[in-house]
């Protein structure tokens, strides 16, 4: 999937030589980290799995200026490190993006489920605005050292 648009961006599926770049850009958003298995081998399962990785780059540089990490659980598609870099926001690009993501989301055919931090107000007006609704009577729980099990 490529998706052209006319502000000089494309959103186009990941590739294997992104994931050095995509790294850098997940450390300049705090959007991954190795802790929580933002590995190569996990963007590799998720989409064998069925789910996909966009990447939105300038057009003009190649440069990698957003993405949406979206996985596929059999019921559900999560979206995943959806950000775009500081220098680039305030220009309408996450619209772009998250409407690109929805077309991912259709052709699953499956529900969207997102998490977002409670103080990331940009971001909970942008998936506001397209109908998100938060699930006020769930916490969220994660246990990320197997070994305690």
């Amino acid at each position: 999937m490529t998706t052209d648009f006319s502000a000089g961006f494309r959103i186009r599926d990941y590739i294997d030589s992104d994931y050095d770049e995509l790294v850098n850009f997940w450390d300049a958003t705090e959007l991954g980290r190795p802790e929580r298995g933002d590995n190569k081998e996990a963007i590799e399962e998720t989409i064998r799995l069925g789910g996909a990785l966009l990447i939105m780059e300038e057009k003009a540089t190649g440069r990698i200026t957003g993405t949406s990490w979206l996985t596929y659980d059999g019921r559900r598609v999560f979206l995943h490190h959806f950000g775009i870099l500081p220098a680039y926001q305030g220009r309408g690009l996450a619209n772009e993006l998250l409407v690109a993501s929805f077309g991912f989301v259709r052709k699953n055919g499956h529900q969207v489920k997102l998490e977002v931090h409670s103080s990331n107000f940009k971001a909970i007006n942008l998936y506001r605005k397209y109908g998100f609704e938060p699930l006020s009577d769930y916490e969220v729980y994660i246990l990320r050292d197997i070994s305690k099990l």
